[in-house]
């Protein structure tokens, strides 16, 4: 990895910490995307503690925002000439219905159409690498979702699993897509389910809601830097440099739902998505 540069969006606690700092370890420059200043700052100081390495910076970018993702991309051009990796590792699951500033239901908004921009916007670097690799955080979700066309929103009936599901469907839909898209390119991306993890994902900040079902459950939970082993193997491994499109568990490639593997679905979702994001 050495003297590669590494995106990582949500880097600031649990998988996205584990794999900034284990990539640092292993060489990459690493650009750590948080939200929150003040939890990036505290993050980048133990990754680099960690990882025993000084090539990591931090940047900031709400991928809840459509504007503060443009306004990082130009930042993060005007720095770097190319992008060797992009881990689209940030997530988020609200309980309760939410909405993106710009007016997106929360986990669709960034779970998906967050990284669908981010990606766009920053593609024309990762084609300068001599194999850049997009690498997408999915989940075995993905299984019982829907894309609800008629309700993306899902103003109507909304609850959490539905919405998550939703949108860690889109996330395979989207890498298979882009794939296809770039087939005849340099770059490749995949997708990964993590597998159960031990992350603060789920629990709310501010309530503390979910913190007990989280305890409860913690010793059947993987460790972040565990969970994060597949995407880190996607980041850097050479029996991958030509693989692309796929889904991986436990660092071989997967069967995906019927919906995932559908390509109209996948090109509808697409559409839709550019429209959505103003592209």
């Amino acid at each position: 990895m050495s003297g590669k540069n590494v995106i990582v969006t949500g880097a600031n606690a649990g998988m996205g910490l584990a794999s900034a700092t284990e990539l640092a370890r292993l060489g990459a420059h690493v650009i750590m995307v948080c939200r929150n200043q003040a939890r990036g700052e505290a993050a980048l100081k133990q990754a680099r503690k960690d990882s025993g390495s000084t090539r990591i910076d931090l940047m900031n970018c709400d991928l809840g925002s459509l504007a503060s993702i443009r306004s990082f991309s130009a930042a993060f051009k005007e720095k770097y000439d190319r992008l060797d990796v992009l881990l689209n590792n940030a997530g988020v699951v609200t309980v309760k219905r939410e909405t993106t500033v710009d007016g997106f239901e929360a986990m669709l908004g960034v779970n998906h159409l967050g990284h669908f921009l981010l990606t766009h916007e920053l593609l024309e670097l990762l084609l300068r690498s001599d194999q850049g690799r997009i690498v997408n955080l999915s989940s075995g979700a993905h299984k019982v979702g829907c894309i609800h066309f008629d309700d993306p929103g899902l103003t109507k009936g909304f609850n959490v699993v539905k919405g998550y599901a939703q949108s860690k469907l889109a996330n395979i839909l989207f890498t298979k897509e882009l794939a296809r898209r770039l087939n005849n390119s340099t770059v490749t991306v995949n997708s990964v389910h993590p597998g159960a993890v031990s992350t603060s994902l789920g629990v709310d900040r501010k309530s503390g809601f979910g913190k007990s079902v989280h305890k409860l459950l913690n010793p059947f939970f993987q460790t972040p830097l565990e969970g994060a082993q597949t995407a880190i193997y996607l980041a850097t491994s050479k029996e991958v440099e030509m693989v692309t499109g796929e889904y991986f568990i436990k660092c071989k490639p997967a069967k995906v739902s019927k919906r995932a593997a559908d390509p109209q679905l996948a090109e509808r979702l697409w559409t839709w998505s550019e429209e959505q994001v103003g592209l």
